[in-house]
């Protein structure tokens, strides 16, 4: 029990404080009208109702000061009196006390749980504070970071992790998408980082090893890149081969015109797959493209209308529309693969007699190519997978059509690698968008 906190306390009754007031009211008139009858006996009325205000003033006084004294330092000063109002005063302060007690001791827990459960994760955990300012770590930091308690405890977190782009990174204030990294410890060690800014200005730094993820990775492209390439060159003979057969024609092969036909289909096919193989694997490869000049992309685009028009057999109503003759600074070849998936997708899956129409211009917001269709629509569903190697909506219609499978993962990359986005919109028979976006500082006049 805390000094001053004697039995007096205890003993009072346990009133509610209007009560308390009530009570307190009465007892200050009673006092009053005492001392103003007892003046009124004596013929000194005025005066006697003086001194019983001045004297109930100086013993509220004098009950504030040792109040503040005693809640400024309990265990040191007594509480005031317990008679009247500060007797409820007192009773209310230690019950504030106590919740406050209660609650500290309540976050406390919560705070040794989220210590614990931190430390035992096996990714490096930092808590920042709103300057920047590394408060706490857990164990797993110590390894990745190099944390040490002793000199780095109140540092800011750009003054350990010393690379400009995580600098660039912490100060963006976009944390949407995380950020690879080579670990201070050591550069052979990736890591993936997140922030989440959490409470009033304060961020939950994480970083997560990935380095054997990026070597699966590595290993898996390498593997895919090196079968692609050893299947193109059989796949060109089988496909020779089968076309000399097939100049035979259908006299000199009888029944087996329709076999010979299907095998042929099938490996222009297969080539194809194994020729966007290639494509992707160089293009995951390295995230920046190459022999970059500027692009004639009006130019590119009426090309690629003549191709789609001879795709399409008369079978759709294609328009080119340029609301700004703007240029691309970029790769070719890289930006010739991206635009013509889009346009010979949206060929592929309209219907005969729908309406295909091209576009590209730019602004200040920066470039931006699209291909609106009134094809057959995808469901919202498969829109954040569009993008994924071999993912199909419909398989059985995406073989029929003749694709791969891997156009919309070309058009992801080749973005990427040109610091743009694809956009998508649809609804099924309705119609789709496919927008490609580009940063402002890729435009050329």
């Amino acid at each position: 029990m805390e000094r001053g906190t004697g039995s007096r306390s205890r003993q009072l009754p346990d009133k509610t404080l209007p009560q308390v007031w009530i009570r307190e009211l009465a007892f200050l008139v009673l006092i009053v009208s005492g001392f103003g009858l007892v003046g009124l006996w004596v013929g000194r009325f005025v005066i006697f109702l003086l001194c019983a205000i001045g004297a109930l003033l100086v013993w509220h006084l004098y009950q504030l000061f040792l109040f503040s004294r005693w809640v400024e330092s309990p265990k040191r000063h007594p509480p005031p009196s317990s008679l009247g109002i500060w007797g409820a005063i007192e009773r209310l302060t230690r019950q504030m006390w106590e919740r406050g007690r209660k609650r500290k001791r309540k976050m406390g827990r919560m705070l040794t749980g989220f210590r614990e459960s931190s430390s035992a994760l096996p990714d490096a955990t930092v808590v920042i504070d709103d300057l920047g300012r590394m408060e706490w770590w857990n164990s797993a930091a110590k390894t990745m970071l190099g944390l040490d308690r002793k000199r780095h405890k109140g540092r800011g977190i750009h003054e350990v992790l010393i690379d400009p782009v995580f600098h660039a990174f912490l100060t963006r204030g976009d944390y949407s998408v995380p950020l690879q990294m080579p670990a201070p410890v050591a550069d052979n060690i990736s890591l993936e980082v997140r922030i989440v800014p959490y409470g009033k200005g304060k961020r939950l730094f994480q970083a997560r090893d990935i380095s054997r993820v990026l070597q699966l990775e590595t290993v898996r492209r390498d593997f895919v890149a090196n079968v692609s390439h050893e299947m193109r060159t059989p796949l060109t003979v089988i496909h020779g081969y089968l076309e000399a057969i097939s100049e035979a024609g259908e006299e000199g092969l009888g029944h087996w015109h329709n076999a010979v036909e299907q095998m042929s289909q099938q490996t222009s096919r297969m080539r194809r797959i194994v020729e966007d193989l290639l494509v992707l694997s160089r293009l995951e490869s390295d995230q920046q493209a190459q022999g970059q000049e500027i692009v004639d992309v009006p130019l590119l685009l009426e090309n690629l209308l003549a191709e789609a028009e001879a795709l399409s057999n008369g079978q759709h109503h294609i328009t080119l529309v340029i609301d700004q003759p703007v240029k691309l600074f970029g790769n070719l070849s890289e930006l010739e693969s991206a635009f013509s998936n889009v346009i010979f997708n949206a060929v592929r899956y309209t219907p005969e007699g729908g309406r295909i129409e091209i576009t590209w211009g730019g602004d200040d917001q920066g470039a931006n190519f699209s291909v609106h269709d009134t094809g057959i629509g995808i469901s919202g569903e498969h829109l954040p997978r569009l993008t994924e190697r071999f993912y199909r909506v419909d398989v059985g219609r995406s073989r029929q059509s003749g694709g791969t499978g891997l156009g919309l993962a070309i058009v992801k990359h080749v973005l990427i690698r040109h610091g743009g986005h694809l956009e998508v919109q649809s609804e099924p028979g309705i119609g789709s968008t496919f927008s490609c976006k580009f940063p402002p500082f890729r435009s050329c006049k």
